[in-house]
């Protein structure tokens, strides 16, 4: 029932589940995806968190403890969640030291709060990257304006970084920017270049929804002939910048040094439009050297239907280049889209982590012993 999931491996796509919760640790289902499904990799962010916490009974014994200490709710968020990774990536330690750092790895989100205050993400990395206390752990920086320096001195402190959040092949460039400008930072410090790993989470099904929504608003069958095309065509031209970055000279200075290439990783690929084969955002997305990290129904349905045929993105740039100028043609703007889905992407993950805190407090004040 594997084989799909293998090709994908041997193809070299890293297999990441975007899921995480205390059930699936203790319940052996994180360990069995890892044995059985090929999984080499965990990600997680606020409304992960959120779903899993507002769920069954699985905190309640921490949770209780917590509310004995009366600490804040905040701080029984980073308390219950970076014990969550932090078993994670122990159940993942072996991958870890199977790969040499690549893979093995699981993912915690700075607080979506600070996205617009380099400073405090800064901060946040470093605490969270402290309170987990892992070798295998990313922490995940949105691609903000504000997070692209941030993402430069977290790497330049050894720290290494998922970046999150990236829509626009423009700012995806400037993501990879600043993993070089860290790495150097980091090596100017006498920092093992080796030992930091890096991502860039590309969004793909979001960027469908929207522009699909604008296609269909406009009805004509030249525009209906460009739905579902935007997403892989936008993701494949980010692999082609990829590809261009890291055969730069600044790049081989550094990679001479130990550095290690920040991988593409495929987000979002869940497909939301029931119209598309539910494996597409894998099935047209493998390239050799990248992450594609699933929501569990989509690391099912690949197991079941996948078709895995090769590299599926080298090769296809002038097509990707001539679908998105045909959709810019169409009156629909890129940078529009992409400027939205960015700025709604942080929305909902500031909205996931309100939620949570409000959750949270509630089972904090249910849990709560009485005085006396």
């Amino acid at each position: 029932m594997t084989d799909a999931l293998k090709r994908l491996s041997e193809e070299g796509v890293a297999i990441w589940l975007d899921d995480l919760s205390r059930k699936r640790i203790t319940s052996g289902n994180l360990a069995e995806l890892i044995d059985q499904q090929h999984v080499v990799g965990v990600t997680t962010n606020p409304t992960i968190f959120q779903k899993a916490i507002s769920e069954g009974d699985g905190y309640d014994q921490q949770l209780t403890d917590l509310a004995a200490r009366k600490v804040t709710v905040e701080e029984a968020i980073r308390m219950i969640t970076t014990a969550d990774v932090r078993d994670a990536a122990d159940i993942l330690r072996p991958v870890f030291d199977a790969t040499d750092g690549q893979d093995g790895r699981v993912s915690i989100e700075v607080d979506p709060r600070l996205a617009h205050n380099t400073r405090a993400t800064v901060a946040e990395a470093r605490q969270l990257a402290w309170l987990v206390d892992r070798p295998n752990t990313l922490i995940k920086i949105p691609a903000t304006e504000a997070g692209l320096p941030a993402i430069t001195e977290t790497i330049g402190n050894g720290i290494s970084v998922n970046v999150t959040l990236i829509f626009s092949l423009e700012r995806y460039r400037a993501v990879m920017d600043a993993y070089l400008a860290g790495l150097e930072k980091a090596k100017a410090k006498g920092l093992d270049l080796s030992k930091i790993h890096s991502v860039a989470s590309f969004f793909v099904s979001r960027v469908d929804s929207e522009i699909d929504k604008r296609i269909d608003a406009l009805g004509t069958d030249e525009a209906k002939a460009l739905r579902g095309k935007a997403a892989i065509a936008n993701a494949r031209l980010a692999y082609q910048a990829y590809e261009e970055v890291f055969a730069t000279e600044r790049w081989t200075a550094l990679e001479r040094e130990g550095a290690n290439k920040q991988r593409p990783l495929w987000a979002s690929t869940g497909v939301k439009d029931k119209a598309y084969k539910s494996t597409m955002y894998v099935d047209e997305l493998v390239a050799p050297n990248t992450v594609n990290t699933m929501p569990e129904a989509t690391l099912v349905a690949t197991e079941e239907q996948g078709e895995i045929r090769g590299d599926a993105v080298s090769g296809t740039y002038e097509q990707a280049r001539a679908d998105l100028d045909a959709i810019e043609a169409l009156g629909i703007s890129y940078d529009e889209v992409v400027q939205l889905l960015e700025d709604e992407g942080v929305d909902k993950f500031e909205a996931s982590w309100n939620d949570l805190l409000k959750s949270t407090e509630a089972e904090l004040q249910r849990l709560a012993p009485a005085e006396g």
